[in-house]
């Protein structure tokens, strides 16, 4: 860790600075410049980061070293991480293809858009039993009835299954019907959900919150691993702007910029991150094409009769379009989409 201190500061406070640090059992060595004086601190990181050192008289910055999630950190795990779930591998040159609908709304829709979604290529189904919604008063997911739906359709169609969990105490139950645990923007920062998770062996997706920085959302997952559950998979699904003509702002830039900081893989998420079914393709090309371990996208049947968020779900036909392009992409890009093994999840 490096200390600077500010141009002004008197020998006497330098002094006080350097004894600090010794007294809190680091060593210091003392640098004195022409303008700046920074004194270099040797010793765990991790513990003197809890320390208030700033608040020293004279101190005007302290500038860590290592990054503070030193399990995401590429310092500590220079490779890709290579998550298999039922057979669907992601990272390392694997593409995790996750779609479905945003609400699980019955057993005869789920399966046709399963049918459909793993004919175009999809190798993971999502559909939401827990609706996390703006209103009280919008419809707020089917439960447990919605949970044995996703599960049956992606037992028929051989295909893990993800949906979100939104409350530490729903994690036992979620936990028994699904394959990948998700965890959405609004809870990204829910510790004590993160803390549950962690505590399990299934994969986790989470959602970069909606004003949250990268550094935050790779803390976050920093949670998860500390609590030994090494399966996380982020995801980048747009954050807030002034733009009012789409639903977020999509961050292109968090996919190498994640990378280049975290071993972790990540996926991007057009559909929340756009809201407009128009630019999802363009939008799911691109960030295959920046690096992205995989897209995530809603595909309804019958979009305008939708539940829940309908204008920023694909057709399926429009998926088989989008997926035969990304295919195409994943070829030039010497990446690949495996798919579960027979019977995984019978």
């Amino acid at each position: 860790m490096i200390i600077v201190i500010k141009p002004n500061a008197t020998d006497a406070q330098i002094d006080h600075v350097v004894d600090r640090v010794k007294e809190l059992g680091f060593t210091p060595h003392l640098s004195t410049g022409t303008e700046r004086t920074i004194i270099g601190v040797i010793g765990d990181e991790d513990r003197l980061r809890a320390e208030p050192l700033q608040a020293i008289d004279g101190v005007e910055q302290v500038i860590p070293v290592l990054k503070p999630f030193k399990l995401a950190s590429r310092e500590k795990h220079r490779e890709e991480t290579v998550i298999d779930v039922g057979g669907v591998k992601i990272g390392g040159g694997n593409l995790m293809m996750i779609a479905g609908p945003c609400a699980i709304e019955g057993e005869e829709i789920l399966f046709d858009i399963a049918k459909k979604v793993r004919a175009a290529g999809a190798n993971v189904l999502r559909g939401g039993a827990f609706k996390p919604r703006t209103s009280p008063y919008s419809f707020q997911g089917l439960g447990e009835e919605g949970l044995k739906i996703l599960r049956a359709a992606g037992d028929r169609y051989e295909m893990p299954v993800i949906t979100e969990v939104m409350d530490p105490r729903q994690v036992e139950l979620v936990e028994r019907y699904t394959d990948l645990f998700q965890i959405g923007a609004r809870n990204m920062q829910n510790f004590n959900l993160l803390n549950e998770v962690g505590q399990t062996n299934k994969a986790v997706v989470l959602k970069r919150g909606m004003g949250a920085t990268v550094k935050d959302l790779i803390m976050s997952a920093e949670y998860v691993l500390s609590n030994g559950n090494q399966n996380v998979i982020l995801c980048e699904r747009g954050v807030k702007s002034f733009e009012s003509s789409t639903r977020n702002m999509l961050d292109l830039s968090a996919v190498p910029n994640v990378k280049g900081q975290c071993h972790l893989p990540i996926i991007v998420d057009p559909s929340h991150a756009t809201g407009r079914r128009d630019l999802i393709p363009a939008m799911a090309r691109a960030s295959v094409a920046a690096g992205a371990d995989g897209v995530h996208i809603e595909v309804h049947s019958c979009p305008e009769k939708a539940l829940s968020d309908g204008p920023q779900a694909l057709l399926p036909d429009e998926y088989h379009e989008l997926m035969q392009e990304l295919s195409k992409l994943a070829d030039v890009l010497n990446k690949q989409m495996t798919y579960a093994h027979q019977g995984a999840n019978a």
